[in-house]
């Protein structure tokens, strides 16, 4: 349920937020606390890979992210017509673009790895990862200077 008032609105923004970047950990699985989940863990199980067990946490996954958009998205209505705040509700719209793009640069990073453990021989692998890393590196950078905006003129009619 979405808050009506306005710093109930922004506090349930910022807890959407942390919970989507905990859902992308849960998705990476970077030696998480989540031993038997996340791409790594399916990595492992390489070369006869447990797509099974993969594919249900990508439809969580997905479950997870289309309901924490869902409701960012009904917060940005609400700042834009009911608080008249266009600007918070535009930088909540170029988050929404830039969590899009995460997603499928994560994705994206999660195949070249595959591709790596398949075709150790291949160099160009190991490149591909490394440069789609460097993507998601900026993506982050860009992710936080939205979220440091956000912030600032948020705090603005305090």
């Amino acid at each position: 349920m979405v808050p009506t008032d306005f710093k109930g609105l922004i506090q349930r923004f910022y807890h959407l937020q942390s919970e989507r970047v905990e859902t992308y950990r849960l998705f990476e699985d970077f030696g998480s606390r989540l031993p038997s989940r996340g791409h790594e863990a399916y990595l492992r199980t390489g070369p006869h890979y447990d797509f099974d067990h993969y594919r249900q946490l990508v439809h969580e996954i997905t479950q997870a992210f289309c309901g924490i958009s869902k409701e960012v998205l009904e917060i940005k209505g609400k700042l834009h017509n009911e608080f008249d705040r266009p600007d918070l509700s535009e930088h909540i719209e170029k988050l929404q673009s830039k969590e899009k793009q995460k997603l499928e640069l994560t994705a994206k990073l999660q195949l070249a790895r595959q591709r790596a453990q398949d075709h150790p021989e291949d160099e160009g692998c190991q490149e591909k990862i490394q440069e789609i890393k460097q993507e998601i590196i900026k993506n982050k950078e860009a992710l936080s200077e939205i979220m440091q905006d956000f912030k600032y003129d948020s705090e603005e009619c305090d």
